[in-house]
């Protein structure tokens, strides 16, 4: 090669590296400055929106919290009145007392009572005779948050037909503005991202950023591995399916780190708003989508790593051993991290709770990966197209191991159905409580609680389940317990059946979102049976804390539809990088440990100036949210990942 050659070839690559060094340092910082001006404008909202409400001239209001509202009633009969209250999120409820309105006194003036009613979701007020407990008059309202409201009780006519009219003295707060706020700061980040990434491409902005380089750092990248590809290039064809365990597909690394950092964020309280925290009994919130995608993910990880393991010429005992080395590693590290008695003293092994997250997914790893292990194949089977069972030989290659999750199935809606649970209904999915009319207040998740009782008891589960919020049920039920265990396997099963789809249609693009979408297509199918297309009214309801058979095949279907997207936009289209979700996805297990443990240390809480404001609930959160993201994106520049 001729020196004029040698230079022009060491110049080319001067500039590469710089671009390369240049698009680093900007990416570095964009995502805690992104932080920044979210708390920022969050905090600006929090001045805005979180005004007090204002008080009716005629009564005094107590200071209301976070969704609440002040009613007043003013009783113009001159009888005794008792008011309940229902909320429409409480399936099959009695009505429950609010409190006594006073007779008003003859020929004086109309008596006055306050409350503090909940904004979460549309209430019936029904107002009741104390003598004969007949309804006298009720109304249906939707209240607002530090709203004032008045409730007019009187008589319309000599017959003393009693009629209730609802009065707003003063307007609530709109409580979900620093939500808006903080979407459209992301969206405009995001926007600005993309013209940027744009307009960078053009030469005029090239050449003008390599001038600005440091000749010190290029000469350094030069020198220096830039690093490994996320993807398996071939010298003929372009493969982004992963062929070993050190090439990942950056698609599913961007749909863990979704989950993951929904997670997080939900986790440290989600602004505070009742549809980022876990629904009380059936149906579906925010919060409830994450942790069975994560356990999907896991499937999916599980089918490609050991294939790539077995192809390698890795003893399967060997594999063996390291699965359950593994699970018990995520099983003890769930224990710690769930049981926190920093400050508290010595912990008591009679309140130690047992089950919880990362046992659920040690034991779900643990099952799924040795069904995997027994029938992965040494080498996939290349069927030609003409082969009547092509189109499901995904499938039918592994029959024994759709047998044993049929099986598992098979048992759970036995024991769900048929297990006779004293002083219960047999069958029962309820919560308990003041639901179905009271019948039941000590036969919460029916067998599922049942058996983590008998098996745990008690003081081994979780204390304050979330349909204490709605249902005020009393016994302690964990939602990741025994039972439900069984339908988590059936998730983690069908992302490893994501994974042989990735395997067996590799690089046939068409043919694996084809896929992906005929698999959501029928688990949605199935969930719509099942659930008649109704919180409570089908016949096995969405229910994240029992992981109803339901629950898992419409979580599923939105699994296959949101991988197949990010595949698509992301390995095959690569419109995106997967910023910034792929860094936490890459470090999925420190970021989720760690922001259990550091979740009440600084930066990551702090000492609200209004702690009733969800404004700066929803900035806190967001901003140790963005932190995590930041330093997995450190980590992943440093090359560190935690993996066990």
């Amino acid at each position: 090669m001729k020196q004029g050659e040698i230079f022009t070839s060491r110049k080319d690559r001067k500039e590469e590296a710089v671009k390369c060094d240049v698009m680093a340092s900007e990416a570095r910082y964009r995502w805690i400055v992104c932080a920044v001006i979210v708390l920022l404008i969050a905090l600006c909202a929090a001045h805005m929106t979180d005004r007090p409400a204002l008080s009716h001239p005629h009564r005094k209001t107590s200071v209301l919290k976070m969704d609440e509202a002040a009613l007043s009633v003013v009783n113009e009969i001159e009888n005794e009145m008792m008011l309940y209250v229902l909320s429409d999120h409480c399936y099959q409820c009695l009505p429950q007392p609010l409190g006594i309105l006073p007779a008003r006194p003859v020929s004086g003036t109309p008596t006055t009572v306050g409350f503090v009613v909940s904004t979460q979701h549309a209430l019936t007020l029904q107002v009741n005779s104390t003598s004969a407990n007949l309804e006298q008059c009720n109304v249906h309202f939707h209240f607002g948050e530090q709203g004032n409201y008045s409730l007019w009780v009187k008589n319309l006519n000599e017959a003393s037909q009693v009629s209730c009219t609802m009065i707003t003295d003063s307007e609530p707060i709109n409580s979900y503005l620093p939500i808006l706020f903080a979407f459209l700061v992301f969206a405009f980040l995001a926007v600005l991202s993309a013209i940027w990434n744009t307009v960078k491409r053009l030469d005029v902005v090239t050449n003008l950023l390599i001038r600005l380089g440091s000749t010190v750092e290029t000469e350094r990248l030069i020198n220096s591995e830039l690093g490994t590809p996320n993807r398996l290039v071939n010298a003929s064809t372009e493969s982004i399916i992963p062929a070993t365990t050190g090439r990942r597909l950056r698609s599913l690394d961007t749909f863990r780190g979704l989950a993951l950092v929904i997670m997080v964020f939900v986790n440290y309280g989600g602004g505070r708003y009742w549809f980022f925290r876990h629904e009380s009994w059936n149906g579906l919130t925010v919060a409830d989508l994450v942790f069975p995608w994560f356990v999907f993910i896991m499937g999916t990880s599980i089918c490609l790593s050991l294939s790539g393991s077995i192809r390698r010429g890795v003893k399967r005992t060997h594999l063996l051993w390291r699965i359950v080395w593994r699970s018990l590693q995520l099983f003890l590290i769930g224990v710690i991290i769930i049981n926190p008695n920093y400050c508290q003293g010595p912990l008591s092994w009679d309140s130690l709770r047992i089950p919880g997250v990362l046992q659920r997914l040690g034991f779900t790893y643990l099952v799924v990966a040795v069904l995997d292990l027994v029938v992965a194949k040494d080498r996939l089977t290349n069927l030609s197209s003409e082969t009547f069972w092509y189109s499901v030989h995904d499938v039918c290659l592994y029959w024994p191991a759709w047998l044993c999750v049929i099986v598992l199935e098979t048992i759970w809606l036995c024991l769900t159905f048929l297990l006779p649970v004293p002083d219960c209904p047999t069958g029962y999915l309820g919560p308990g409580g003041i639901g179905d009319f009271g019948l039941y207040q000590n036969c919460t998740g029916g067998a599922a609680g049942y058996i983590d009782r008998w098996l745990l008891r008690d003081n081994h589960i979780y204390q304050t389940p979330s349909s204490r919020v709605v249902y005020q049920s009393m016994m302690p039920f964990d939602p990741e317990g025994v039972l439900g265990s069984i339908n988590s396997i059936l998730m983690a099963f069908l992302g490893l059946q994501a994974g042989k789809i990735l395997l067996h249609y590799r690089d046939q693009h068409r043919q694996i979102i084809t896929r992906f979408l005929i698999w959501g297509f029928i688990l949605g199918i199935i969930s719509a049976v099942l659930t008649k297309c109704s919180r409570n009214e089908g016949f096995i309801p969405v229910n994240k804390n029992l992981w109803s058979f339901s629950y898992v095949t419409t979580l599923s279907c939105f699994a296959f539809v949101t991988l197949g997207v990010f595949y698509y936009t992301v390995d095959v289209k690569k419109w995106w990088s997967g910023a910034p979700f792929f860094y936490p996805g890459m470090n999925s297990i420190l970021v989720y440990v760690g922001h259990e443990v550091f979740e009440e240390y600084f930066p990551f809480r702090w000492k609200m100036a209004n702690s009733q404001s969800h404004a700066e609930h929803l900035a806190q959160n967001l901003l140790a949210t963005s932190i995590w993201v930041f330093i997995a994106y450190l980590l992943y520049r440093k090359k560190i990942f935690w993996k066990i």
